[in-house]
């Protein structure tokens, strides 16, 4: 009896304080533009058809400022010498801009011109100057058209091959030569355009500090360092930002912005409860904005089937495969919009987030697994809140709203990711509306194991 005992007691110590959080929100500070419009989106190489033309107006909702897209094989961009066809690509940036973002252009083509033999370890063009006069000129067509298009990346996954989606696998000195080649040209087209690399897969890639030192003895531009992983702990994604920057520190010559333009859970091992997901989401942009990520781009917008065809065209029989096999086979958790267009619960919680709209107000908690963004929005004058409990544990939190400037009318609402309904309003589910006097109030909440929860405030 004495053992049953000392066991409850101990688990009162290891649970009771992990169930109670003190959660305060300061309406009288300001911590600057919260700049949620940052942390973005991606759409994956799958295919030259308009996966994203038909949600539109979903993806605007989000705000995203950047779109990232794969320039790929696909679209055949130079399907022979003197010859360009742009009809597709511009199709996909034209859907870009109309949700309201910019296109961030992830430059990971192998024109056979240029590269004859299908082998992801030739990884060099067979005519740099050929290169980059085709490099030069598709930058520029953009420009002309006036696209909008700042960011272009050289490179995708440079370090993995055709498993990454990008049939190349540099080694750092083919990469550096590679990229000293291709942000010429860039340049050249645009000298405004910022570019970077190497978009890693394995962030600890010999193949970085291999750029930083290049661009910083030859004085390279490098204006921003990307990189991906996807990974069911944000606080292993925030160690891999911290790792960055100090890499990047130890150059002090270079300036680049950091951004993690793929990440996600694994992939190849998600957790299936269905509310882990959303709540990652939410967990995952905190732990970024509090490290100092400049952007991010999540992988990805929208699931799609890929074509066993055009693969083969620059992939290898068994880079093919692969690709098909992942694509067209497994059970995929990647986009915010599955194979039947249909949006799954991870896409709510980007809404949600797109409305930390304005300035930042500061949220502090006591407990580590408990966390939340509020904002003062000036435009459409009224505040918001989202606080969420990333953890399989039960948390009841002492909300105290701080200094509120003026009478409120408040609206919870809780992000159920379980609901068989696909209508937001089962997926946001919202309570009636309440008042709130000015001044200082105190609100008891409990959060569900990984609960996501949003009050708008005006």
């Amino acid at each position: 009896m004495k053992s049953v005992f000392t066991t409850f007691l101990l688990l009162i110590s290891l649970y009771g304080a992990a169930q109670t959080a003190n959660v305060s929100v300061k309406f009288r500070e300001d911590a600057g533009p919260m700049n949620m419009e940052k942390m973005a989106l991606g759409q994956g190489g799958l295919s030259e058809e308009p996966m994203l033309s038909s949600r539109v107006p979903e993806i605007r909702a989000l705000h995203p400022a950047i779109i990232r897209l794969f320039v790929s094989e696909y679209y055949d961009v130079i399907p022979e010498k003197g010859r360009y066809h742009f009809t597709t690509l511009d199709s996909t940036v034209n859907n870009i801009l109309e949700t309201g973002a910019k296109p961030f252009m992830s430059f990971c083509l192998k024109p056979s011109i240029f590269f004859p033999v299908v082998d992801h370890d030739i990884v060099e063009p067979n005519d740099y100057k050929a290169w980059e006069q085709f490099v030069h000129d598709v930058v520029k067509h953009f420009l002309d058209r006036k696209a909008g298009i700042t960011y272009w990346e050289v490179g995708n996954e440079v370090d993995l091959g055709e498993s990454g989606g990008t049939p190349y696998r540099f080694k750092p000195e083919s990469y550096v030569r590679y990229y000293r080649h291709t942000v010429a040209a860039i340049r050249r087209a645009d000298p405004n355009a910022k570019v970077g690399g190497p978009a890693l897969a394995w962030y600890k890639s010999p193949i970085l500090p291999a750029l930083l030192d290049a661009c910083a003895k030859e004085k390279l531009p490098l204006d921003f360092v990307s990189w991906h992983h996807y990974n069911n702990s944000p606080y292993v994604i925030r160690e891999q930002i911290d790792y960055v920057k100090k890499l990047i520190a130890g150059h002090p010559g270079l300036h680049p912005e950091t951004i993690m333009n793929e990440w996600n859970m694994d992939l190849f091992n998600p957790p299936l409860d269905p509310r882990f997901q959303p709540c990652y989401v939410a967990e995952t942009v905190w732990q970024m904005k509090d490290a100092g990520l400049d952007w991010s781009c999540y992988y990805q917008i929208r699931d799609w089937y890929v074509n066993y065809e055009t693969f083969a065209r620059f992939f290898s029989p068994k880079g093919t495969a692969f690709m098909t096999r992942w694509w067209n086979r497994q059970a995929q958790f990647s986009g915010l919009i599955d194979y039947q267009n249909q949006i799954r619960p991870a896409y709510y919680t980007f809404k949600l987030l797109s409305r930390m709209a304005g300035n930042r107000v500061p949220v502090q908690s006591s407990h580590k697994k408990v966390h939340g963004f509020a904002s003062h929005d000036s435009k459409l004058e009224m505040h918001n809140l989202m606080l969420w409990n990333f953890s399989d544990q039960p948390v009841t939190v002492n909300l105290s709203l701080e200094d509120m400037p003026k009478d409120m009318r408040a609206r919870h609402i809780i992000l159920d990711a379980t609901g068989a309904g696909l209508e937001e309003n089962l997926r946001l589910r919202p309570e009636p509306f309440s008042k709130l006097e000015k001044g200082t109030r105190t609100l008891t909440v409990k959060l569900e194991p990984w609960a996501v929860h949003y009050w708008s405030l005006e």
